[in-house]
Order: structure tokens, then C-alpha cells, then sequence
């Protein structure tokens, strides 16, 4: 495949849903996930790139503060509502958005200017309708927004043979719109770079100890939120208690159910096998710590978002079990690595643990396959395959 900066290149517009803050001093706050991609499309695009945002608050964990003077890229804040919007595009020859409700009528504008669109869908369907389920407790409310949900859907997809191409993050948006747009793209996201993938010396010593007969070592990383479905972990691990299963739980990351979570393994008496490591961060201490202390990551994810724990896992040569949402069936389904259980049913993933623990061999080679696909999908790959998917679209080849 050619590389996208040997093909001349215009404008690149980037319009993220994402909203930037703006400070008296002049600096903006931007999370450095979203710094570390533009970085890598101001690299890689061969001309400018232009970042036009909503001014807001996020509430991300990685914000910084930076001045729009010393960014890769002209960033540009306003109101998408705005007259002026319009103008904004006039010399763009390719415009990357989101498949997102606040972003319909943005597309609309560029297609009637012939501006070709690129848009990245991350949510199926079900998958809002299982966030929306997960978030509203209200029966009456709930069904509202699944009729909203629904219509959405349909003009989502009266939009998408109209755009120049479509990137899906994970399987269920490309299986449900590569058969509707004429240049679909599927990729799995993840923060992952190359330098950052397990080495062989710390996977070989992990999986040696794996093999020598301790206690399994099973750990969870994320956001302790309901949709993460952090609040089955204890009922997992007093599962695999009562299965006589000897194992560990590490629980990294924060959220509003740390509290509860906290209760739960006290009211359970599971304090001597599970632990709450609180946040850690992701490249120095994270990726390290599970890389060298984990030999399964259990995922009780209650939906199908397109989650980076699933390739950052796996590049720490850490295969998973979890919940059959269908962002990992489709993971497993794509890479053969992996094992799917019946979702909200701790017990039976229990079950799937107890049995990977009478094989542990098994439980090495998936290690090893785990990082083998991931090494293929590195944040550097992939930003380079939605690039040239880019450059592809912006020329209008068919």
C-alpha cells in the first residue's frame, strides 16, 4: 500500500465531537489522546490539517493545557451553528467527522458543496440502545430514546451512500454499514505504539510463571462505571471462590462506583484475593503492570462500544474473557483469540475461567496470539491505514 504523503494533499478539516476549553490566558485544553492523534495526522497528511471544535468542558482524565500557537495544525473554536461555519471549508479537500446527531446537518453542507466527507462511526445501534438501558432508569424515558435512537438510525443511514467513505471502529459498525458506503474502512483504536508492545523477555517470564502453577492472575482496567459492568467483578470472583479456583483480581482505574465496589468486596470477604489499584497511568504504569502481572483480563462490559481495553490488553500479551457484547464477539470473532460469555451472567463466566485455569497452556499460547494480532494494529499502523483511507477518499477513487 502507498504511503498517503507521497500523493499530493490539500486541506484536511478534522471535526471532532469533542469539546475544547478556553482559558483567559489564551490556552486551550485539549485530552492528550486527541493531541497524540493530530500529531500523527499533521505527520502523516502531506498538507495542512485543520481542526475545527465546539468550545466546552471534558471531563477526560488526560486533559492538558496547551496554546493553539504551538499545536501541528490550526485549530479553530466556534459555533458549529454559526453563519460563518460555512466558510470554513471553502478550501478543504477532505472534511474526517463523526456519525454523530450533531453532526448531520455539518455533512449535509459539505456534500452540497461537493467537500468529500469522511465520517468515523463507533455505535451501532444496539449499542445505544444498551448505553441508554445502562444510563436511564426512568422505563418511560428510556423508551423515548430508544424511538430517537431508532430514527437516528435511519438517518444515519440515508447519510452514508452519500459520504465519501466511512471508518468503522470495530466490527459492528462495519458489518452493519461496509454494504452502504463505497469506501469502508474497518480499524480497532487503540493508544498502543509500537515501543510500547510487551517485550519476549517479560511475556516469556509471565507465562512461565503461569505454567509453574500459581495463583491465576486476573485483573480488570478502566473506567468503574455501570456500562463497564465493574460491578459484577465481585460476584465473579466469589464465583470462582466457591469453584476452589485460586486466583488474584487487580482492579485498576476510578469511577463513581470505587465506593461500592469497595463495600461489595468487604460485604463478600473477598479482600484477600481482590485489590483496587485506583488509576494508574497508562504508559508508565498500566501497560508495564499488566504486561508483567496479569495472565487474564476479565471484561464485564454490559455494551458494545469500541473500546481501546481491548487492544491495549492484548498488547500486553493479555488475552480476555468477558461478556458477549458484540464489540468483543466481533474482536474474537475477527482474530480467533479471545473467549465470549452469555452476558450479565457472572456465573458462567466464572465457569470460563475455572476451565482456562485446568488449561493453562492454552491460556500461554493466547497470550502470544493476543499480542501477535495487536503488534499488527499499533496506534502508528493504524493511524497510517485511516490516512491513506483519507488521501483514498479526498481523490474520489472508486
Amino acid at each position: 500500500m502507498s504511503d498517503s504523503r507521497q500523493q499530493n494533499a490539500g486541506v484536511l478539516c478534522i471535526v471532532p465531537t469533542m469539546k475544547v476549553g478556553r482559558a483567559a490566558d489564551g490556552q486551550v485544553s485539549l485530552t492528550r489522546k486527541f493531541l497524540e492523534g493530530m500529531a500523527q495526522y499533521a505527520q502523516r497528511w502531506n498538507g495542512p490539517v485543520r481542526v475545527i471544535a465546539r468550545e466546552g468542558g471534558d471531563d477526560g482524565l488526560d486533559v492538558v493545557s496547551v496554546r493553539p500557537e504551538e499545536l501541528p495544525f490550526d485549530l479553530r473554536v466556534m459555533d458549529f451553528d454559526h453563519p460563518a461555519m460555512v466558510e470554513q471549508f471553502r478550501d478543504v479537500d477532505v472534511v474526517l467527522g463523526a456519525l454523530h446527531h450533531d453532526q448531520l446537518p455539518l455533512a449535509d453542507r459539505c456534500i452540497e458543496r461537493d467537500v468529500p466527507v469522511v465520517l468515523i462511526a463507533e455505535q451501532s445501534v444496539r449499542t445505544r440502545w444498551q448505553i441508554t438501558c445502562a444510563e436511564t432508569s426512568n422505563a418511560l424515558l428510556r423508551l423515548r430514546r430508544g424511538w430517537w435512537n431508532r430514527g437516528l438510525e435511519k438517518r444515519f443511514r440515508a447519510l452514508l451512500p452519500r459520504i465519501a467513505g466511512v471508518q468503522c471502529n470495530g466490527t459492528p459498525t462495519f458489518d452493519d454499514y461496509q454494504s452502504i458506503n463505497r469506501h469502508p474502512l474497518l480499524f480497532f483504536d487503540s493508544r498502543v505504539t509500537g515501543s510500547m508492545l510487551v517485550d519476549e523477555s517479560t511475556l516469556k517470564l509471565r507465562t512461565d510463571e503461569l505454567l509453574a502453577g500459581g495463583p491465576l492472575r486476573l485483573v480488570f482496567s478502566g473506567r468503574l462505571v455501570a456500562i463497564k459492568g465493574v460491578d459484577h467483578l465481585p460476584a465473579v470472583a466469589e464465583h470462582l471462590r466457591k469453584l476452589g479456583v485460586k486466583f488474584t483480581l487487580d482492579i485498576c482505574g476510578g469511577g463513581n462506583l470505587h465506593g461500592p465496589l469497595a463495600a461489595e468486596i468487604q460485604r463478600r470477604g473477598l479482600n484477600d484475593f481482590v485489590k483496587l489499584r485506583g488509576v494508574l497511568d497508562f504508559e508508565t504504569e498500566l501497560l508495564p503492570w499488566v504486561g508483567r502481572n496479569a495472565d487474564l483480563f476479565v471484561c464485564c462490559h454490559r455494551q458494545g462500544d469500541p473500546s481501546c481495553t481491548y487492544l491495549e490488553t492484548m498488547s500486553c500479551g493479555v488475552p480476555i474473557a468477558g461478556y458477549d457484547n458484540e464489540a468483543f464477539a466481533g474482536l474474537v470473532a475477527h482474530c480467533k483469540v479471545g473467549w465470549p460469555t452469555p452476558m450479565d451472567d457472572p456465573a458462567a463466566l466464572a465457569q470460563k475461567i475455572a476451565q482456562l485455569d485446568r488449561d493453562r497452556p492454552q491460556l500461554a499460547g493466547s497470550a502470544r496470539a493476543s499480542l501477535k494480532f495487536a503488534a499488527g494494529q499499533t496506534f502508528e499502523s493504524t493511524m497510517r491505514k485511516r490516512v491513506e483511507h483519507l488521501a483514498h477518499c479526498a481523490r474520489g477513487m472508486g
